[in-house]
């Protein structure tokens, strides 16, 4: 492994070799890709739980009077309709309407908001917000304020439940409480990025460890296993959720995405507003869509999508479901070509194979 000290290590990078985790540089930082292996870490969060350090996201403080009016033109959702204690999944996008990058919007007080960015856009995205603060309010990188921990799976609420006195059947899906766990403070967050139920918990740098190795003995009995970056990949496919510089980037809009519910053109004259409605206004030109492979080979991002020999579109993600126990993916092609049911044809290492298109999400838990 590089020894190269500008690699970061999260609160968790002992427990994780403790733990066996095999260690791979990402986004700037040290990280566990898999511990017992991909399948059965996978397995595991679908039918147990599955515990993950995502200590490495960014997390950005924006307050002030003048806050919500900020965020307005910064996001494409409704940060008005936010109230205190509850999440959405938003945007930071260009002029053209395409990703800065995708984000959380927490909303902790009436003029104070938390925001959470991917680790490899973390610096790009204060800059961005840094270059448009017209309004003056304070706006903090605060992720050296934070570690991250995931829990997911249909065992996590059990697992969880006896470690905090906050009721976590109260906290609906998006939406989080200020309390603790294991008697350390926390920030209790009912996301994921599984398509399981779970939780995500905000602690100190010094409290995550101390959790972390608190839910394992809890839940180890139980099913619960440290999973890595494979296992959180194939799990957020399965469950379709957009992973920036794959299905969203700086050339891919929300609405070409199949993200439109987060694009509430009446709230506000965000950034990239007007090119949203003028495509809107024209007609898409090409969608993303889910594909089963029909033919041998497991389709990955940049494989070519091909009719008559030429180009059409392009594969964002692909990978072999451990839960459908088939290859699948995703990718961009003509809005001609999306309909349910369509065959397409893909170029997996030169060799042409079919795949059919099928609805969205792969997976989604009874």
């Amino acid at each position: 492994m590089s020894e190269n000290t500008l690699v970061r290590r999260t609160p968790l990078y002992d427990a994780h070799q403790a733990a066996g985790g095999k260690l791979v540089e990402f986004a700037g930082w040290q990280m566990p890709v898999q511990y017992s292996g991909v399948l059965q870490e996978h397995r595991a969060v679908r039918t147990e739980a599955g515990i993950f350090d995502v200590s490495h996201m960014g997390e950005f403080r924006v307050a002030g009077k003048g806050a919500e009016t900020f965020l307005q033109r910064m996001t494409p959702n409704d940060v008005a309709r936010l109230k205190p204690g509850r999440i959405h999944y938003s945007g930071l996008l260009t002029e053209q309407g395409t990703y800065v990058d995708d984000l959380l919007v927490y909303r902790l007080a009436e003029d104070e908001f938390l925001l959470v960015v991917n680790a490899a856009n973390s610096a790009k995205d204060f800059a961005w917000l840094q270059g448009h603060n017209d309004a003056g309010v304070t706006l903090e990188d605060v992720s050296s304020d934070y570690g991250l921990i995931a829990l997911q799976g249909p065992k996590a609420e059990g697992m969880l439940e006896g470690l905090t006195s906050t009721d976590l059947t109260a906290i609906r899906y998006y939406a989080f409480e200020q309390g603790e766990v294991a008697g350390r403070p926390a920030i209790i967050s009912r996301t994921g990025y599984t398509g399981e139920n779970g939780f995500e918990l905000y602690l100190a740098p010094e409290d995550t460890q101390p959790v972390w190795d608190r839910l394992l003995e809890v839940g180890g009995p139980e099913g619960l296993v440290p999973a890595g970056l494979g296992a959180r990949d194939t799990l957020r496919l399965e469950a379709a959720m957009a992973l920036y510089g794959h299905e969203i980037d700086d050339s891919i809009t929300p609405l070409e995405a199949g993200l439109q519910w987060v694009v509430k053109l009446e709230a506000a004259d965000f950034i990239g507003r007007q090119a949203l409605v003028e495509m809107k206004e024209a007609g898409l030109a090409r969608k993303l869509v889910g594909f089963n492979v029909e033919g041998r080979g497991i389709a990955r991002q940049g494989h070519k999508v091909v009719a008559d020999g030429e180009e059409v579109g392009f594969v964002t993600s692909g990978t072999f479901s451990p839960t459908l126990e088939k290859a699948l993916g995703m990718a961009h092609v003509p809005v001609s070509m999306a309909a349910t049911g369509t065959t397409v044809s893909l170029d997996i290492r030169g060799k042409v194979v079919p795949a059919v298109i099928v609805d969205l999400p792969f997976y989604k838990r009874a």
